[in-house]
This record gives C-alpha cells, sequence and structure tokens, in this order.
C-alpha cells in the first residue's frame, strides 16, 4: 500500500488513546519502558485534526483491584496466576481511582476529548480493551459502552495508539475489530511493557484485520 493509498474520512474516524495515563510513564507505577517519548508526537497528531472524534480510554482500578498482586498472599508484581478459570498477569498497583497516576496526562490536549471511557472499574475483573471486560465474565455490564457510543456518532474506522502495545492497545485493536470497526494499529505511537513482544503482537492481530502502521503514513 502505497502513501497515497491510505485515506481517512474525518468524519467516520476516531482516534482512540488507550490509558495515556502517568502510571505508565517513566516514574509512575507500572512505567513502560519510553512511553514518554509518544507524547509528543500524539499532540502533533491531534493538531492535524484530522480525526473526527478523539476518545480516550483510563484505566480506573479500586483499591484492592484483583488484578494487582498485593490482593494475593505469597505473589509478586508479574506472577502469572489463573483468575476465573483464566490466565492473568499480576501487576503492581496502579491507575488508582482518584490518584494523580491514573488522570489523562496533562500533555494530551483534553479540549480535543470527546469522550474519556474509565476501565477496570470491577474489583474481581480486568480490562485491558477499551470495549469489554477481560474474558466477558459474567458481570452486571462486561461492556464499556465504547463501541454503541462510536457506533452513535458514525464512526466506522478507529486509529488505535498509546500504551501498552502488548497489552491495552493490543486487545482494544482486537475488540475494535470485534465490534465491527475498520481497524489501524498505529506502531511507532505505542510501546510495549515486554519489548520482546512485538512478533507475538504482530502475530496475534495480523489474522484479524488490523493494519498496522507508522504514523509517518497518514
Amino acid at each position: 500500500m502505497s502513501v497515497a493509498d491510505i485515506q481517512i474520512q474525518k468524519d467516520e474516524t476516531a482516534l482512540l488513546l488507550v490509558d495515556l495515563q502517568p502510571d505508565f510513564m517513566p516514574g509512575g507505577a507500572l512505567p513502560v519502558e519510553g512511553g514518554d517519548r509518544i507524547l509528543e508526537p500524539i499532540r502533533a497528531l491531534m493538531a492535524r485534526d484530522l480525526f473526527g472524534l478523539y476518545a480516550a480510554t483510563q484505566d480506573w482500578h479500586p483499591p484492592g483491584h484483583a488484578s494487582f498482586a498485593s490482593s494475593h498472599t505469597g505473589c509478586k508484581p508479574f506472577d502469572d496466576i489463573e483468575l476465573h478459570g483464566k490466565p492473568q498477569t499480576l501487576w503492581p498497583d496502579h491507575r488508582l481511582q482518584g490518584s494523580s497516576g491514573a488522570a489523562l496526562h496533562p500533555q494530551i490536549p483534553r479540549d480535543k476529548v470527546g469522550v474519556i471511557v474509565r476501565k477496570g472499574m470491577e474489583p474481581d475483573v480486568d480490562s485491558y480493551s477499551g470495549f469489554r471486560n477481560n474474558w466477558n465474565r459474567h458481570v452486571e455490564r462486561p461492556s464499556t459502552g465504547l463501541a454503541g457510543y462510536l457506533r452513535e456518532r458514525g464512526i466506522v474506522a478507529v486509529f488505535v495508539c498509546d500504551l501498552a502495545r502488548d497489552v491495552c492497545v493490543k486487545w482494544t485493536a482486537e475488540e475494535a475489530v470485534a465490534a465491527g470497526f475498520e481497524t489501524t494499529l498505529l506502531w511507532d505511537l505505542t510501546c510495549p511493557v515486554d519489548p520482546e513482544s512485538n512478533d507475538a503482537v504482530r502475530r496475534d492481530i495480523d489474522p484479524l484485520g488490523v493494519r498496522i502502521l507508522s504514523s509517518k503514513r497518514i
């Protein structure tokens, strides 16, 4: 595909800003190496006004969340356990509701963000995807409502960026496709928790039809 082939129908396209929060930045509770390097390119992309809607997701965990290592006796961060019959990586306590680490990063122009969707609020199940809780457990409201909001606004295509590439960005892109949206992952505007995960991310999302693209090509 050539650069000229990539066109954005503004009124039908949204940029999804996934969990761009200080706790994922260097010095935060769950830092992603190099996470701060994507801030200025994202600001520059938003300034170009290419998208009809800018939507942000925000991890918003209650104290004692089931994904925290501190909630499980004898466990430490990055241990893998089984939770509700599914694999669960345990994390340091992060993005606690109302904390500065859970706020949207101050370098992001909030005036452009049309909707903020909070996730990970259910105390017993995580929510990597911006669209629903992990594993679609039988909680009262497994969906975050993001898909419905996008459809109501006439959005048919989404571009996904931010943190982290191998967890919340990947899951959000996968769920965007499952929800029927044409989906593009802006590779250079993401960073992984695990630097060795890039090949696995590509293997998982390529068969689903997620387009992988550099922001320099739009």
